[in-house]
């Protein structure tokens, strides 16, 4: 049952819930993303399966620290400890974070068999809080083993639909409605089903070929994704093709044939700008105003600094800190009155 902060946070959170439809109803047997979850493999149970060090036909096994949202390359093991990935390590497309163990590629397979036949996989953490600087952190990783805090999620769409599912789980819209739900650390299956997610039918032509090739971008920085674009080229028209082209030769600084797409260079400010443009179309496909998207952002900046609502506080914190002044909020609210 969600606790709400604010009435305001009451009438805001039932007009989204009247809007869009929750992932997976169950009272009415709905499921329109077509998905199924899956845990991989047990950290406690399944502990005899993993290696402590790498070897031929071993795969890592990734946990969900390891990750965070559009990049499977949040985090890596040094030792026991766990230290966030550096801007030279994520300026090379080669480098792949270090796990703390590995576990068979056969086992994986035995695992995924029938389930998934994709060479690259989508999840969240289950550990979270309603209060850290995001609540919902959805990935795509590679193909590899995953420990059970990363909660496997399969749609029965294609790629090309599931890039707009990407963008809405990670969208601040959607993490704002995931905070009135969350009580405690966790965010298991049963919640996830009863999240407001815009259904398939909801995005058009035109917010496909705006979504795709952004998700796309902020997702593929990494050769070991590669089956995860190679997917996209294959469904892509050729509009959605030449745009991948553009954004990627724009993206590199370099031109010309190109017999594969390379990965996204990893920059910081761009990948700022292209999830400010998502948050603002992925804003107005829920159908919110502006007045109502300010309010997500920051509910003092509608109603003043005395109000004892929050939303993103942590967030903006971090931004003010970094760059003197609440970027996220900026650069959203500047996509939304460009039209994105």
């Amino acid at each position: 049952v969600p606790v709400f902060r604010t009435g305001r946070d009451a009438e805001l959170t039932k007009r989204i819930y009247r809007r869009v439809p929750v992932l997976i109803d169950e009272q009415r047997g709905q499921n329109p993303w077509g998905v199924r979850f899956m845990r991989m493999f047990d950290m406690s149970n399944d502990s005899h399966l993993f290696a402590e060090a790498g070897g031929p036909g071993l795969l890592p096994l990734y946990e969900a620290k390891l990750l965070h949202q559009y990049t499977h390359r949040w985090a890596s093991y040094a030792g026991a400890a766990v230290r966030e990935v550096t801007a030279s390590e994520l300026a090379d497309p080669r480098y792949r974070v270090q796990p703390r163990y590995w576990v068979a590629q056969s086992a994986v397979a035995e695992r995924l068999a029938g389930r998934w036949e994709r060479g690259w996989l989508l999840g969240w953490r289950d550990i979270t809080n309603s209060t850290n600087e995001r609540t919902f952190i959805a990935s795509v990783i590679p193909r590899y083993g995953c420990g059970d805090k990363f909660l496997l999620m399969m749609p029965g769409q294609n790629a090309l639909r599931i890039c707009c599912l990407i963008a809405t789980l990670n969208s601040l819209v959607f993490d704002y409605t995931t905070r009135q739900k969350i009580g405690g650390t966790s965010l298991k299956y049963f919640t996830a089903k009863q999240l407001p997610v815009l259904p398939p039918e909801r995005f058009s032509a035109a917010d496909s070929a705006y979504i795709v090739p952004r998700v796309v971008e902020l997702v593929y920085t990494a050769w070991d994704l590669q089956p995860f674009a190679d997917e996209i080229w294959a469904e892509g028209d050729a509009l959605l093709r030449a745009e991948l082209l553009r954004r990627n030769e724009e993206c590199n600084g370099s031109s010309g044939q190109l017999e594969r797409l390379p990965p996204y260079r990893w920059n910081e400010e761009r990948r700022a700008q292209i999830r400010a443009e998502l948050d603002a179309r992925i804003a107005r496909l829920y159908g919110l105003t502006r007045d109502e998207l300010r309010y997500i952002l920051d509910p003092a900046d509608l109603h003043g600094p005395d109000f004892h609502g929050e939303s993103f506080r942590v967030l903006k914190e971090k931004e003010q800190k970094r760059y003197g002044e609440y970027r996220t909020q900026r650069l959203v609210l500047e996509a939304w009155d460009r039209g994105e």
